[in-house]
């Protein structure tokens, strides 16, 4: 299985009128007009605006990842607490049910605090310090077992989870 990526150069109107084609060789899917992108929808980009005379961008972050935060929240959870009680229901671990509720829990806190904006922030944060945790012990585990299945798999989809969290935390900081 192989997969490629394709970066088209769009073009798209421009205040006057006229069409604006960006053939920036790093960023040819991004158009700047006026100082501010566009991606590649035409879409204006909130706080990237570019360095005065300058090619470069600041780092800010407007991924789409953190609108799925309480998503991803709730699915890790729910996987978390499934993965702890099939084990549980397999071998009598009980530190594997034990784990399973932790995770849920946590991530059942963080999905209820995300869906306030006063807090949405904190309940990132503790997304993203569950997410690290369960890393952790999942890097720690498949290092000892050198097992992919369960733990490897339940480490890439850590990985994923504290992506989601790591974005929606750095949207909603800035």
């Amino acid at each position: 299985m192989s997969s490629s990526l394709l970066l088209v150069s769009i073009p798209f109107p421009a205040a006057n009128g006229g069409l604006i084609l960006d053939n920036h060789r790093k960023f040819q899917s991004l158009n700047y007009q006026n100082g501010r992108s566009k991606d590649l929808l035409g879409i204006r980009s909130r706080d990237c605006k570019l360095k005065p005379k300058s090619n470069s961008r600041r780092l800010c972050c407007n991924s789409l990842l953190a609108d799925f935060a309480p998503t991803a929240s709730a699915a890790y959870g729910v996987l978390l607490l499934s993965g702890g009680v099939f084990a549980f229901s397999r071998s009598g671990s009980k530190g594997s049910l034990f784990g399973g509720f932790t995770g849920a829990a946590l991530m059942a806190s963080a999905y209820f605090l995300m869906q306030s904006l006063d807090t949405k922030a904190l309940g990132d944060a503790l997304g993203f310090g569950s997410a690290l945790l369960f890393s952790s012990v999942f890097g720690i585990r498949l290092a000892a077992t050198r097992k992919l299945i369960p733990s490897g798999l339940l480490l890439g989809l850590s990985i994923c989870a504290l992506a989601v969290f790591v974005s929606a935390y750095l949207q909603d900081s800035v």
